[in-house]
């Protein structure tokens, strides 16, 4: 079977997209490592998406869900959990060939990549010896795990504010190590943090090491105000310093900026590639919000909709 439209990534952009896609009748697929599991470990409380004034990430991630398998259910489009490994172009019969690590091979016309962006490493010593010993990408999942205990968050952007935020409930003392000058979050992030009245901001901090024995107990850093190294003796480290597009199964295919973004024409959402569109944190449109992520999914859903009625390979 050839689907019209294959989905890639089950974030705010994959959703939409499949949402989107059902709407237009085309014949789709989407499949997802997990449905919407990116909007779990970006925020904690979500404060910032239309028609939610307060609302969590979990209960966000569950109206995603539950909007697209609305449609499922009705069979206007197929989902499958599974991961993607690589995409390749048929010439001869101008399709898209889609394969996965399950060993399962799909065919489509058109396809959408909406697979979000996994956490930038922070690639210093340590930090591969403790990840589930301290070492942590995701807020959500582990801040009770550090009740009573002192923690840093590297990064001091939105992310990083939000997390240290969330470890407020759980932590006794929380650091948030930003390498540059000045904090990057907005002004209320900063705000919330000051109330929390256990956030402490150290700037001009270059984390060097993580240490410990069998768990994280120290981090050393260099003060580029004080022109030395530092040690804080912390228990774990949460790391918030922005995220790489999970993209490599396009290799090839299509073009990719400096940051490893897929070039995107900004009106339809396609690629350097006819027929392959992107969407989300995956594609180079600054500005990597839940609610651009959304649009940008609905903007390539329909504009593969067009691009499959213009087609004049008959199948």
């Amino acid at each position: 079977m050839i689907y019209d439209l294959i989905i890639i990534g089950g974030g705010p952009a994959g959703i939409t997209a499949g949402i989107y896609a059902a709407r237009q009748r085309l014949k789709a697929l989407l499949i997802a490592k997990g449905l919407s599991n990116q909007i779990s470990k970006k925020s904690v409380l979500i404060e910032n998406y239309p028609g939610f004034p307060e609302i969590s990430s979990i209960e966000l991630l569950q109206k995603f869900q539950e909007h697209l398998e609305k449609f499922v259910k009705k069979g206007y489009i197929e989902a499958k959990q599974d991961t993607v490994i690589e995409v390749e172009l048929i010439k001869e019969k101008n399709i898209f060939l889609v394969k996965t690590t399950k060993n399962q091979k799909f065919q489509a016309k058109a396809v959408i990549v909406a697979t979000g962006a996994d956490p930038r490493p922070l690639e210093v010593p340590g930090e591969k010896e403790f990840i589930g010993k301290g070492v942590s990408y995701c807020v959500t999942c582990d801040a009770a795990f550090f009740k009573d205990k002192t923690v840093v968050v590297i990064g001091g952007g939105d992310a990083g504010f939000e997390a240290a935020i969330a470890l407020a409930k759980w932590a006794k003392e929380i650091y948030i190590l930003e390498a540059g000058e000045e904090v990057k979050a907005d002004k209320i992030n900063q705000e919330e943090a000051k109330k929390a009245r256990k956030i402490e901001i150290i700037t001009n901090a270059i984390l060097k090491e993580i240490k410990g024995d069998n768990f994280v107990n120290s981090i050393s850093y260099f003060d580029r105000k004080e022109n030395k190294e530092k040690n804080l003796k912390v228990d774990g480290i949460f790391v918030e310093i922005g995220t790489q597009p999970a993209t490599a199964f396009v290799k090839g295919l299509v073009e990719f900026n400096e940051r490893d973004e897929i070039k995107v024409d900004p009106f339809t959402g396609e690629t350097s590639m006819s027929g392959i569109f992107a969407a989300g944190d995956a594609d180079n449109v600054p500005y990597k919000q839940i609610v651009i992520a959304a649009g940008e999914g609905a903007k390539a859903a329909i504009s593969s909709a067009k691009y499959i009625k213009k087609l004049n390979t008959k199948y």
